[in-house]
């Protein structure tokens, strides 16, 4: 039996996946790490930490296998995040994230002087705060001295595969999230390159996400009792790989992320991009095109107000009280624009706002309004799709928040849509996994592989009395934002 592992390199932690020849997962294996906040707004992590924590994860996932029977390795990783390498490779400095809000000024640099019309023309997109271009000047500006040590600009997973395999590589998805990517021709924008004072030499190859970039190196094959012939794909960004180990692969299929972000991903056999640029066009993990809408906090809402607010971890026993009867007739909303808000308000000042709280106002119906806020900023991101004409009748849907049967609920009712519930919900490390077994051989297509290995065992449908309520709930949540945008940015 041949045997492949896929990572997710997430936010909080690293989980590998050790997968056979047939789409079983065999075992996973996880290791968390730090992230650290100089100043409110701001994440960031040290590049170190991931190494360790994948080496610790290696070791223990192959410990019960014979090591030689690993054909392929790929990963998926979180966006955007800025590693910067110096002439030997070493890191320059703490990674800064994709959920960091710092480059306020440099984004308004690019939307407004540069123009969000130029950078839709050079890339498909406009700034956002997270993507890595406005991190870059931010870095010239602010730290001049290790901006102009800068040897090889890296996304975090591509990090990894750089130890592993000693290539500076970068796959097409998760390079569409940098600003620097003419996306709709998979190059290096030399527009961009300029605008950040960046040279090509500072960039990484290019490949689609299921092609080998190389073999691991000798000293990584012997640490782990590896074969030398082990290749390493590319990978891809996390919300193309996890579209990939649902099976969002094709034209118009939908897949919805409930991770620390939210996503809306809409995969496309052609490039389309919306004249707002409210929602991101990238290159998808299939070798074509997907849309995605990104909110920057989804599970991490629930998760913030049980533990913080509440002091509790016990998340299932907060939503027992939460009936059918209460779904769409909740007068409490919840913005859930915890570190700001990127698809499609592009703001970040927004912040997170109770409102509609009264005397009467219980516990359980702030819990629901959570749950609530993040179905409805799921639907402002649909309505933008519809307008593209692009119909979506049925998502995926995986993460953290998709073990919530209630949450899958509200949210079916709220998209009025079906929801499917895959096999396998392991999201990045499934997908980069199905990616390392194309790059090796076993498929030919990431559309063959989809077809061959992903399964729904559960669907969820909308309810049409519920779906209405939240029709009408929608209207009052579309109001809140327009109406608390000028206090934001007092």
């Amino acid at each position: 039996m041949n045997y492949f592992i896929g990572i997710d390199l997430g936010t909080s932690s690293v989980k590998l996946l050790l997968v056979d020849e047939n789409g079983v997962i065999i075992k996973s294996v996880s290791r968390d790490y730090p992230l650290i906040f100089p100043h409110p707004g701001w994440a960031e992590q040290k590049p170190e930490l991931w190494w360790d924590a994948t080496v610790s994860a290696l070791k223990e996932i192959l410990a019960d296998i014979d090591a030689s029977t690993v054909c392929a390795i790929g990963a998926g990783g979180q966006m955007h995040g800025l590693v910067a390498l110096d002439a030997q490779d070493n890191v320059i400095r703490p990674a800064i994230l994709w959920n960091d809000g710092r480059t306020g000024e440099e984004v308004e640099y690019l939307n407004n002087v540069i123009g969000k019309e130029k950078l839709s023309s050079y890339t498909a997109n406009i700034a956002f705060a997270g993507f890595t271009a406005p991190k870059l000047l931010w870095m010239k500006k602010h730290e001049k001295e290790n901006f102009d040590r800068i040897s090889k600009i890296m996304l975090p997973k591509d990090y990894l595969n750089y130890l592993l395999t000693g290539v500076h590589s970068c796959d097409y998805s998760d390079a569409s999230g940098m600003l620097l990517l003419d996306v709709k021709n998979k190059k290096w924008s030399s527009e961009m390159l300029e605008i950040c004072s960046v040279s090509l030499s500072q960039m990484p190859t290019l490949f689609e996400s299921y092609e080998v970039i190389g073999k691991i190196k000798k000293d990584v094959a012997s640490m782990f009792g590896l074969s030398e012939g082990v290749v390493v794909v590319a990978g891809a960004g996390d919300n193309a790989a996890a579209a990939v180990g649902t099976g969002t692969v094709g034209e118009g299929s939908c897949n919805i992320s409930l991770g620390t972000s939210g996503t809306l991903f809409i995969s496309s056999s052609s490039f389309k991009v919306d004249k707002h640029n409210a929602l991101h066009a990238f290159d998808h993990a299939d070798g074509k095109y997907h849309l995605m809408g990104c909110m920057l906090s989804a599970a991490s809402c629930n998760k913030w107000f049980c533990e913080e607010i509440l002091g509790t971890t016990d998340f299932a026993a907060e939503q027992k009280g939460i009936t059918d009867e209460k779904l769409g007739r909740n007068g409490v909303f919840f913005l859930p624009y915890l570190m700001g808000e990127r698809s499609p308000i592009n703001d970040t000042d927004a912040r997170g706002t109770f409102t509609g709280l009264s005397m009467d106002s219980s516990r359980s119906d702030m819990v629901q309004s959570v749950l609530e806020g993040v179905a409805f900023a799921a639907k402002d991101n649909l309505e933008i799709v519809k307008k593209l004409g692009i119909e979506v009748k049925k998502s995926k849907v995986c993460g953290g928040g998709a073990k919530s049967a209630l949450w899958l609920k509200i949210l079916a009712n709220v998209l009025e849509i079906d929801l499917e519930i895959p096999q396998t919900e392991e999201g990045p490390g499934y997908g980069a996994a199905m990616l390392a077994m194309v790059g090796s051989g076993r498929f030919k297509t990431v559309q063959e592989a989809s077809d061959a290995l992903v399964r729904t065992v559960k669907t969820i449908s909308p309810d049409k009395e519920i779906s209405m309520r939240y029709r009408k709930a929608y209207e009052k949540f579309s109001a809140l934002y327009p109406a608390l945008k000028p206090v934001f940015k007092l």
